[in-house]
């Protein structure tokens, strides 16, 4: 396994049994290719697991909470104060994700990775926290390479935990009011677009705060011109929450888990993994595509072809979660659905 900066980089996927996953796809009691995307998700999944038979065990979803200095520039509806209060929303179990996850059978943790205001409930989430919120990128780097690179490695750490109690599928979610800016700067610097191709209203903001929010991250982007690598572009444009998940994601791909791709935020988080190890993405599936301006684009960067379109914009993890019931049924046309051979069925003639 090789490292960047110290960091253990994902390999690519070992095809050796790709020819076995086929035939067993291809000889089930079906047209050849007739559950579509089903069919990839399966091979995908059997590659990722290296089986004919590939299984979802202990799915979790880390949502990661962070406050972003930008904030302080009025680019968000939201006071900052509402990530502490949705993090206890969280761990009171009423947010949008806890009925998800709950929903679709997926284990739910919550990380501090750098909330600014004191969280109402004191327990229930792990304190991985770098800092009262990042500094504000308006006016100097979000935050030091040092530090991003520490998010880098505690993001990493927590994958590693659920690794070792058995999961093998993964979403990653965010809480944190400002992040979308700091999500639409690393994409115009990273995917090289106009920054009016990225900004979106985020939480809501109406025409004239989406004017302002244009003008502020514009500015910030002719501030820093030149970040360096990856992982520079990261401490001077990201979050605390988004170093963590790009950790997340390349510790995820490392321990051979399937991940479930959220939406602007989360596909950020990807977007400076890719960078960094591009092999990252043989172990991502794209859940949806989110209604927030420059996702669809940000995908179209990847090539990608997400699961669902349910017009969301909510983060947190709500798109990953719902397409966790894709995988399950793509491994059970696997595991379940009888062959021509085994089920006595004519197949197509030569």
């Amino acid at each position: 396994m090789s490292t960047n900066n110290g960091i253990p980089m994902p390999r690519a996927l070992d095809r050796a049994i790709e020819g076995e996953l086929r035939r067993i796809i291809d000889t089930k009691t079906k047209p050849p290719g007739s559950l579509g995307r089903l069919e990839d998700i399966a091979l995908q999944m059997g590659l990722i697991q290296r089986t004919a038979k590939p299984r979802i065990e202990r799915p979790a979803m880390i949502v990661f909470a962070g406050d972003h200095g930008i904030a302080k520039e009025g680019v968000s509806s939201y006071p900052q104060e509402v990530t502490a209060q949705m993090v206890a929303n969280f761990l009171a179990g009423g947010a949008a994700i806890n009925a998800l996850s709950r929903s679709v059978g997926m284990t739910l943790e919550v990380v501090d990775a750098g909330v600014a205001t004191p969280i109402p409930i004191d327990h229930g989430y792990e304190r991985l926290s770098l800092g009262l919120g990042t500094r504000n990128f308006a006016h100097e780097r979000a935050m030091s390479r040092e530090t991003a690179l520490e998010g880098i490695a505690r993001g990493g750490a927590r994958v590693r935990h659920h690794a070792s109690l058995g999961t093998n599928v993964i979403g990653f979610g965010e809480m944190g009011i400002a992040n979308t800016s700091a999500a639409a700067c690393l994409m115009s610097r990273l995917c090289d677009l106009p920054i009016d191709e990225c900004v979106g209203r985020g939480t809501g903001l109406d025409e004239r705060g989406l004017a302002h929010k244009r003008e502020v991250l514009s500015k910030a982007l002719a501030l820093h011109r030149d970040e360096g690598d990856a992982i520079d572009t990261l401490a001077t444009f990201g979050g605390f929450e988004i170093a963590m998940m790009t950790g997340a994601y390349l510790a995820a791909a490392c321990a051979g888990m399937t991940i479930l791709v959220d939406g602007f935020i989360a596909t950020s988080a990807l977007l400076v993994a890719s960078k960094m190890a591009p092999d990252v993405l043989d172990y991502c599936v794209f859940a949806h595509a989110s209604n927030e301006t420059g996702h669809r684009r940000m995908l179209a960067h990847f090539g990608a072809a997400p699961l669902l379109q349910l017009e969301l914009r909510l983060g947190e993890g709500t798109g990953a979660a719902l397409a966790l019931p894709i995988l399950r049924a793509a491994v059970a046309f696997v595991d379940e659905m009888a062959s021509f051979e085994s089920a006595g069925v004519s197949n197509k003639a030569d």
